[in-house]
């Protein structure tokens, strides 16, 4: 186990900057999510903490270790990718000792080995047989095997579980979060699926455009996105976002006026984006309750998403599960003080208290 450091790294493709001088320290046994569209930079990241790319500047210690330039059978990690690459002639046994026998490791600890991380993972029963034989859950459990196996100082997973269905995705993460739990060793993950990132994340780091966002733990980035694209990010059902101004210590926007709370960090006049996320909606004859007049409900199991517009803005209402609601109704509803977030037009920049 070790920590892992990243200090000013950088990655360009000739004039093409794919990560701009990422910081981030790793605390031994943190499991860090590297959360982000395609083409962002996370990979890319991911592949420069495992030696698969070279940096262009800054560097890397995993430990007391300076790896920046080692290659990657020197920076004792070990990689799951979403494809799983097993050997498809060798058994699962011989596929989790195939890296231990290359490095001429004593065969009774390589069974000792290969048999603790099947055990781990619940593989016993499929020692002797072959990939073709296996479940594609079963298969990327072997691919953490193998991982597994190496003993590793940090473990570096790239959006492993993105070849599962919905069904085996929630059991892989679960097996993940097990075995974070009982080796206690870093874990860096890849994934654009904000569910993934928020179910097994100590902390999050909210990447686009090759740039850092946000980081943070998954409940402080859920309660307080650094900006807009964090905020549109984060949250399914993504948060309402409204361009107005502020006049007269409310927020305004078409026939809508919000009043905020006392001491909101916002100058009369300022164009701003208000943030509020579908569940925290009030519902019901509250004071400054307007009417929202429902165009479309979407029925989700325990819980009901109405889409229509409230004062001429556009809203989403997310409330416990309504079989009667539907296009056409009309809702009281409130925008909570308490709840909203405010962000500057002009940046996207979340505005905090105690601003100058």
């Amino acid at each position: 186990m070790a920590k892992v450091s990243l200090a000013r790294v950088r990655k360009a493709y000739g004039g093409v900057v794919a990560v701009h001088g990422f910081d981030l320290d790793i605390a031994d046994g943190e499991f860090v999510v590297f959360l982000g569209p395609s083409g962002c930079g996370k990979s890319t990241t991911l592949r420069m903490i495992a030696g698969l790319e070279e940096i262009t500047s800054g560097s890397i210690h995993i430990g007391a270790r300076d790896v920046t330039r080692l290659e990657p059978k020197d920076r004792n990690i070990a990689m799951v990718f979403q494809n799983y690459a097993l050997y498809p002639h060798k058994t699962i046994y011989e596929n989790l000792a195939f890296g231990l026998r290359i490095r001429r490791m004593d065969p009774a600890e390589i069974d000792r080995r290969v048999r603790r991380a099947a055990a781990m993972l619940g593989l016993d029963e499929f020692l002797a047989r072959k990939p073709k034989q296996l479940s594609g859950g079963q298969m990327q459990r072997v691919a953490l095997g193998r991982a597994l196996v190496r003993n590793p100082d940090v473990f570096l997973l790239d959006e492993p579980l993105s070849n599962l269905d919905a069904k085996l995705r929630v059991r892989m993460r679960e097996e993940i979060a097990r075995l974070h739990q009982e080796v206690g060793t870093s874990m860096v993950y890849v994934t654009h699926d904000q569910v993934e990132a928020m179910t097994l994340a100590n902390r999050i780091v909210i990447m686009r455009d090759g740039h850092v966002q946000q980081v943070g733990r998954p409940l402080e980035v859920y309660d307080r996105p650094a900006n807009l694209f964090v905020a549109g990010f984060i949250g399914s059902p993504e948060m309402n976002l409204i361009e107005g101004r502020i006049a007269g210590g409310a927020f305004v926007a078409g026939g809508l006026s919000v009043p905020l709370a006392e001491g909101t960090p916002a100058r009369d006049g300022e164009e701003v984006v208000l943030g509020i996320r579908p569940e925290h909606v009030a519902v019901g004859e509250t004071p400054g309750a307007v009417g929202f007049d429902i165009r479309v409900a979407e029925q989700l199991g325990a819980q009901t998403l109405s889409i229509g517009e409230a004062a001429g803005v556009r809203l989403r209402v997310l409330t416990e599960r309504s079989d009667t609601l539907g296009a056409d109704q009309r809702l009281a509803v409130g925008l909570p003080a308490h709840r909203l977030h405010l962000f500057a037009k002009s940046t996207g920049q979340r505005l905090d208290a105690g601003r100058a």
